[in-house]
Parts: structure tokens; sequence; C-alpha cells
């Protein structure tokens, strides 16, 4: 089992989790955070840190495609290992549906 991120992050990225890390497994998006799968030692200590709740078990319903982008991102992205700004408008964000098909950045962070 790891952990992954989901679309919750999108525009919210609280980083909130990156501080509590033991492995330093965060990767920094645009406008989320990704884990790297192979690297998450499955504490599960970064889970109930998240403010938006987007931080879920591989294992849970749905975790499957979050999975494979976690896996492709932190590939690409920078890892992160202290907690940056969150976006001024994150918590405006924190309730909006659908926000992979419409706000999802392929873009890197600033790391």
């Amino acid at each position: 089992m790891t952990y992954v991120v989901n679309e919750l992050c999108i525009k919210c990225k609280y980083q909130d989790c990156v501080e509590v890390c033991p492995v330093d497994c965060f990767y920094e998006g645009e406008n989320m955070l990704v884990i790297h799968p192979d690297e998450c030692i499955d504490c599960g200590v970064c889970e109930p840190e998240c403010p938006a709740e987007a931080i879920v078990p591989d294992t849970e319903s749905g975790a499957e495609q979050w999975l494979e982008l976690n896996r492709e991102y932190s590939e690409k992205w920078p890892n992160i290992t202290t907690k940056g700004d969150s976006p001024a408008d994150a918590d405006e964000f924190k309730t909006v549906e659908g926000k992979k098909e419409k706000f999802f950045s392929p873009n890197p962070g600033g790391g």
C-alpha cells in the first residue's frame, strides 16, 4: 500500500503534509502535490495533516487513477521538503468538484 494525492489538492496545495513526511516523497506541481509511490513508506502521518482531505490510501475506491498520476508526475516534478505558501484562494477551491478536468496543470511547481 501507498498513499496518493487526489484531485482535492488541485488549486489548494496546502502543503501541511510535506512538513511531516519522514521520507520526503512529495513532489510539487504548479497547482498540486503528488506522492512518489515507490518512496512512500506507508506511515500515514501525512493523511490527517491535509486540510483538503486529498491524501488517501491507494486501496481506496477510485484511487487507481490517482496512483498512476502520482507516479507519472513524481518523476517529472521537483521534490519538495519544506512547506511553502498555499495559493491565496486555496480555501475557495476546497469544495469545488471536477477540479482535475477544470484546473489540473502538468507544469512543475516552484520547488
